[in-house]
């Protein structure tokens, strides 16, 4: 797949806060004439498929979490890019340190609907409790050993979250 092993991106944090995040290297940076990225499924290797089905590309964010940047469980972080189309309510998902997995990545991974793991980051930020998140913890387990939820229908992993911004759910009106 290349050089670097690691793969590093700037997430947004509590409070959306930026911070660094460190993962296996899943995609070869292949582009277009134009100088785009290419799609995803172009992209990922045979590896990269096998690293993130088992998620093991994930292993190198417990350095995140061992500097306090993470938490084993919480809403997943996402890329500061986004934060301006959040609606107030989806902003709640900035009130917990985010995870390594959380309620989205068990009730659906990269199969679920943006809103969906919206709603489900905003229920865990509701009900944050050690019992949860130990059952959070269990159940993740289960979901990468039976592998299910991998990618959305149609995509390599998930659609981008400026593509669901376009879509119906926000049109006729400003994120």
């Amino acid at each position: 797949m290349g050089r670097p092993v690691f793969f590093k991106q700037t997430r947004s944090g509590l409070a959306g806060a930026p911070f660094d995040i460190i993962k296996f290297r899943t995609m070869k940076d292949a582009i277009d004439k134009d100088g785009n990225p290419l799609p995803d499924s172009e992209r990922l290797t045979r590896l990269g498929r096998f690293l993130r089905s088992t998620s093991l590309d994930e292993l190198p964010e417990l350095w995140n979490v061992l500097k306090g940047n993470m938490s084993l469980v919480g809403p997943r972080p996402l890329l500061p890019e986004y934060l301006p189309y959040y609606s107030a309510d989806e902003k709640r998902r900035l009130d917990a340190l985010p995870g390594l997995t959380g309620l989205a990545q068990i009730r659906g991974r990269n199969a679920t609907t943006w809103e969906r793991r919206f709603e489900y980051d905003v229920e865990y930020v509701e009900n944050i409790s050690f019992l949860g998140d130990l059952k959070i913890l269990f159940l993740t387990v289960w979901r990468v050993v039976s592998r299910e939820g991998i990618s959305a229908e149609g995509h390599a992993t998930m659609p981008r979250f400026d593509d669901y911004v376009r879509s119906d759910r926000r049109k006729g009106g400003t994120p």
